[in-house]
């Protein structure tokens, strides 16, 4: 059984005359008996008592006009939705954000994405890994470092950015505008947790001076942090995405150098994965945050 069998049979049902209701569908009348016929053989009974000029609905007919109407009253409810979607009126939108500051970041973007599409359900997923729940389709898109070694994920650059040492303003570093790792390693740090990939990150880059870092702190809480090394009760290594949107005018960032310790920023999903339109309408706005925070 064919939609266009159905439509035909339908428009036979409006007209109750096949001449007419081959005009009006735009085929020839032998055309339009062909495919009555043939789904009338499919059904195994009649849809029409043909009684010399007349044409009338058999109990047969009748019940698979009833349907026939659901099927396309549900197809016509499918085509607003999707035109909804379109518009980005409807839908649900799940984002993985890397632990850590990107949370912060993405929380600047979800304001305005709400404020502009306050229909889409959005969830946001804070994740040490986002790789798998790519892979379990669990999130659509994944906010984190790349590259991403795994072949089944597509990335997309959003922006490279450096780690600064971060001090209170009356610390006695806090005059340089630069510095190297090797004259800080012997530093009280306040640092993320070690399962947090920026942490794993800086812990790399001391092993580059075959140095180990102990932080005296560790905590997930960026609030935190930047009140301690505020209080000089130690420094921070922090990236210039956390830096940019916790804005404090009582601490310093100093760039790091040999090496520099420096990251990529992207978007990761799942290489077969539909990109719908809220989660377009969600990069472009991210795109327009990271220009507006100056951080591309």
């Amino acid at each position: 059984m064919e939609l266009r069998q159905l439509e035909y049979f339908m428009a036979v049902c409006k007209e109750l005359h096949f001449t007419r209701a081959s005009e009006k569908l735009g085929v020839t009348q032998p055309t339009l008996s062909h495919q009555i016929k043939a789904l009338e053989i499919e059904i195994g009974m009649p849809l029409f008592d043909r009684i010399g000029k007349k044409t009338a609905l058999t109990e047969a007919g009748e019940i698979l006009l009833k349907h026939s109407n659901q099927v396309f009253n549900s197809l016509q409810n499918a085509q607003e939705e999707i035109e909804e979607l379109q518009e980005v009126k409807c839908g649900r939108l799940s984002i993985g954000v890397l632990t850590g500051e990107l949370n912060q970041l993405v929380s600047k973007v979800l304001f305005t994405f709400h404020k502009n599409y306050p229909y889409v359900q959005i969830a946001v997923v804070g994740r040490d890994d986002v790789t798998e729940g790519i892979i379990r389709n669990e999130i659509d898109l994944g906010l984190t470092i790349i590259p991403i070694h795994d072949e089944r994920i597509t990335t997309e650059l959003l922006y490279e950015e450096d780690l600064y040492l971060t001090v209170s303003n009356n610390h006695p570093l806090a005059a340089k505008k630069t510095i190297d790792l090797e004259q800080v390693k012997d530093q009280h740090f306040i640092l993320f947790p070690e399962k947090y990939q920026c942490r794993q990150q800086i812990n790399a880059a001391f092993k580059t001076i075959e140095a180990q870092i102990n932080p005296i702190i560790e905590t997930d809480a960026t609030e935190s942090i930047l009140t301690l090394v505020q209080a000089q009760a130690g420094v921070s290594i922090l990236s210039k995405t956390l830096l940019t949107l916790w804005t404090n005018d009582n601490i310093r960032m100093i760039k790091l150098e040999k090496p520099p310790v420096r990251r990529q920023i992207g978007l990761a999903y799942h290489k077969e994965k539909y990109i719908g339109f809220a989660a377009q309408k969600f990069i472009g706005l991210l795109r327009e945050t990271i220009a507006d925070q100056q951080l591309d």
